[in-house]
């Protein structure tokens, strides 16, 4: 047996999880106080120069089955998806999903972060406080003058290597078929003004066509001597003596040092232990080490250390929904290389070598609006609907209903489907009305959690991303690329229905409207609960509120009940974000950074 790390007995702060929010608060640390030792122990392998983690090009390889990059979690079958279990991957690797995700550059709304302070008493969380965060961590190589961007961070934004022919087409015919919602060039102000206007989605990607992500950008290069993370390290649990977080107990995983011992090991943190494994990882550490409920805790035979009943409750996620279409076999699309063809690889990786230029520099998911109804629209939604306006939409304005993209690629198992030129429009829901909860089995840190991803258990979730396949449909069937709807991945819809109109050129700005009958929205319906699926935005189940509404950690971060102790990363959410989530770790992670600073006597 070999060991793969030499890990010393103590260090000043750990961190439980080496994912996106881990790298980013570790390495602000790090170089604020480069006297203190600081260890991040993650479970998955390093991400070091490595060229499926750097390409932007290679993201669809770490949602293979295969992926050793990746954990799926399985939830339970629910009848509300129709049947099947939802399987929810989250990044296994260093940096977690900054270094696996799609990369795509969709920052919240102010009124999301207000929230967190307003409604859940955590002050120092607002939109105020949280903006310039976001604005100290990027480079906005796009414009870094633009008002809310930033100029001189670690993490490069831009429109990488290229745009696709296709999202230049979405955003003109969207804006002229869309009358009411035009074109703009700024759709992440994070106020009103990004709300329904179609834009090109800048990307985590650097203008030379590099994936950015926090360990590339905080860690790897940071020459703090007493910073170490250590990859293929498994936390058990926090040991709490007396109320205190004194340490964490973790093992070598096999899966990644394959011949490391298998013995668990104890390593004590003289200041702070921060769990940072993410949404799906943090809450079942914690119930490991014997916090949460009580009932759940005795079941999986843990003893109670604290009763905290939020923990692994409160489970969010942005659904998602992507209906492909047929395009012009003249459109250049990611299809050839995410389908393996050798020619396609050859010549995209040769490229990319030259400055990162070419398809293997970029996602080719550029073309966006963030779609909210206006008043005259809201009766097209329907009853259900109102769930979800009332309690979120109605009153801020600056909140979408969800956001449409468009993928010059089929973001599906390709192996699986006819060699055609496929984009597809994907649809995630801002701010779903479902929630569910993720809880331990047992106290083996290996076993398969006790998992219920709540998807569509809302019917305004539905009615929502009902409507969204229709307006989807009307603005992809008149762009001039457009050669048909690819059927077998939309609604079965009745013998006969007007819906299933075999298009195979675009129709012009003015054609009339598709008509769907009753029966055919049962159709969109029952399709909605058969291909729905995670965005990969799992959030809220540590829950930064009050204990006495199901709050795990209060407005410091520090877990209730124990001393010592701190959670960073999505897991904190009180509320759902209208964003892809990487912006929203970045916030939490540069705060916590900002916090743990203060606790220590200085500042990052």
């Amino acid at each position: 047996m070999t060991i793969p790390h030499t890990i010393e007995a103590e260090y000043d702060l750990i961190f439980a999880g080496g994912g996106t929010a881990a790298c980013v608060t570790a390495g602000r640390l790090a170089t604020a106080f480069p006297d203190l030792s600081i260890l991040v122990l993650e479970r998955g392998a390093t991400t070091k120069d490595k060229k499926e983690h750097i390409q932007p090009g290679q993201c669809i390889t770490h949602l293979a089955p295969t992926s050793k990059t990746m954990e799926f979690n399985i939830s339970k079958p629910s009848e509300h998806v129709a049947g099947r279990s939802s399987v929810v991957p989250c990044g296994r690797c260093v940096g977690g999903g900054s270094s696996v995700n799609f990369m795509m550059y969709n920052r919240p709304a102010a009124s999301d972060f207000d929230a967190w302070e307003a409604e859940f008493g955590n002050v120092g969380w607002s939109s105020k406080d949280l903006i310039p965060l976001l604005q100290k961590a990027e480079t906005y190589e796009i414009d870094p003058k633009k008002s809310t961007h930033g100029s001189d961070g670690p993490l490069k934004v831009s429109f990488a290597s290229e745009i696709s022919d296709l999202a230049k087409e979405f955003v003109e015919i969207g804006a002229k078929f869309e009358k009411n919602r035009p074109e703009t060039d700024e759709g992440n102000a994070l106020n009103v003004e990004s709300i329904n206007k179609f834009f090109i989605m800048p990307k985590w990607i650097s203008k030379d066509g590099r994936r950015s992500d926090v360990p590339h950008a905080y860690i790897y290069n940071n020459p703090a001597k007493k910073l170490s993370v250590f990859d293929g390290t498994l936390v058990h649990r926090v040991i709490i003596e007396d109320g205190v977080a004194v340490g964490v107990e973790y093992q070598f995983d096999n899966r990644v040092h394959e011949s490391a011992p298998q013995d668990i090991r104890v390593v004590k943190a003289r200041k702070l232990v921060v769990v940072a494994a993410g949404a799906m990882s943090s809450p079942l550490i914690l119930e490991r080490s014997g916090l949460g409920a009580k009932v759940v805790l005795e079941k999986a035979g843990v003893a109670v250390v604290a009763e905290l009943a939020g923990v692994g409750e409160n489970y969010q996620d942005h659904t998602l929904t992507i209906a492909p279409y047929i395009v012009d076999e003249k459109i250049k699309t990611l299809n050839p290389l995410w389908r393996g063809e050798p020619a396609a690889w050859g010549q995209a990786l040769t490229e990319w070598e030259n400055g990162g230029a070419g398809i293997m520099g970029t996602n080719y998911i550029d073309g966006l609006i963030k779609m909210r109804p206006y008043p005259e629209e809201l009766p097209e939604l329907g009853p259900d609907f109102l769930e979800i306006w009332n309690s979120t939409l109605a009153n801020n304005p600056d909140k979408p209903l969800f956001w449409m993209s468009t993928a010059a690629a089929m973001l599906g198992d390709l192996a699986a489907l006819p060699k055609l030129n496929f984009m597809c429009s994907a649809v995630l829901l801002g701010y779903p009305a479902s929630r569910g909860r993720i809880h331990i089995s047992s106290s083996d840190p290996l076993a398969a959690p006790d998992f219920e991803a709540g998807f569509l258990s809302s019917p305004a979730d539905v009615a929502a991303l009902r409507w969204a396949y229709k307006k989807g449909r009307e603005i992809n069937r008149r762009l001039p690329s457009f050669r048909g709807v690819f059927f077998a991945g939309h609604p079965q819809f009745p013998e006969g229905s007007a819906a299933l109109v075999e298009e195979t050129a675009p129709v012009s700005l003015d054609a009339p409207k598709i008509v769907y009958s009753a029966e055919d929205d049962k159709a969109i319906d029952l399709y909605i609960r058969q291909v729905v699926v995670t965005a990969w935005h799992s959030c809220g189940t540590c829950a930064m509120k009050p204990l006495d509404k199901g709050g795990v950690v209060d407005s410091k971060l520090s877990v209730y009940g124990v001393k010592k102790l701190k959670v960073v990363d999505l897991s904190i959410m009180p509320s759902n974000v209208n964003s892809n989530t990487y912006s929203a770790a970045v916030a939490i992670a540069e705060k916590a950074a900002v916090i743990i600073a203060e606790e220590l006597g200085g500042s990052v």
